[in-house]
């Protein structure tokens, strides 16, 4: 029986670092020694540029995979998978995955699609990421119901805590009615201002909220210009910059991404407002 976790990493907001703590996450982990494979559910395939891939018109692609399993075709995974440089691997995505979404509607099993595509490499891997879109779609379901937790970062802004209500609302209903495994893995601050005392008072209206049942990491991941000047470079923060306080913060969250589910702490994501 596979031992690797599944981590979907979501937010229905856009623009609150999700792209950016997957790919970070990712290498984080593989500095501890775990082997880890990213996957970019967004057909917008910012993971995948992110991570220095830029041309993937004629590459095979996430979308190519899931089609595979829509129209019972056969396409080796291994073969989609992308070996970066940073001891990560990719699975990497691009526009073609808005019309794999389409197909999804109408397709057999549909929800398990994204599933049946990681089964035959999880053995491979003590580590799976999916950086999902910023959307409750199609390819959103299918990665909560291959996942075993999902991290959702949450930018320290006004009401962004409000804005969490509709993910947990679907989580609950994966939980229930497709995969029974799923937990909610914890809440990340992300793009947090020291200077201000906003990020103190999102991270209590967190605690407040949802702090009962829900784990809000000790981590948080500053704002600052070094990150986003290594997304264009193609580069995680560590191989940008690695004495930046932001690489230290995100091997320190991979060691609590370690510790999920070791904690005897109730998980009930189930709201469904």
């Amino acid at each position: 029986m596979s031992i690797c976790k599944v981590i979907a990493v979501a937010n229905q907001k856009g623009g609150v670092g999700k792209t950016t703590t997957t790919f970070n996450l990712g290498v984080a982990l593989s500095k501890l020694g775990k082997k880890v494979l990213l996957v970019d559910c967004d057909p917008q395939g910012d993971l995948t540029t992110c991570m220095g891939y830029y041309n993937t018109d004629n590459i095979p692609t996430l979308a190519n995979l899931m089609d595979s399993v829509i129209y019972d075709k056969y396409i080796n995974t291994e073969n989609v998978i992308l070996h970066h440089k940073e001891n990560v691997d990719l699975i990497p995505s691009n526009l073609d995955l808005s019309a794999t979404s389409f197909s999804l509607i109408t397709a057999m099993n549909r929800e398990q699609t994204m599933k049946n595509c990681l089964k035959d490499v999880k053995n491979n891997y003590d580590y799976i990421l999916i950086d999902c879109n910023p959307s409750l779609d199609m390819i959103t379901l299918n990665a909560l119901s291959c996942a075993d937790k999902v991290i959702i970062p949450v930018q320290t802004q006004y009401l962004a805590a409000k804005a969490m209500t509709q993910l947990l609302g679907t989580v609950g209903r994966v939980k229930r009615q497709i995969n029974p495994n799923l937990n909610v893995g914890g809440i990340l601050l992300t793009l947090v201002d020291g200077r201000t005392n906003l990020s103190k008072e999102t991270k209590l209206t967190l605690q407040e909220n949802y702090g009962s049942y829900i784990k809000i990491f000790d981590t948080q991941i500053s704002n600052t210009v070094k990150v986003a000047e290594a997304t264009k470079s193609g580069q995680s923060i560590f191989a940008y910059d690695k004495n930046n306080k932001v690489a230290e913060s995100y091997l320190l969250f991979a060691k609590e991404v370690e510790n999920i589910g070791k904690e005897r702490k109730q998980n009930a994501p189930t709201i469904d407002r």
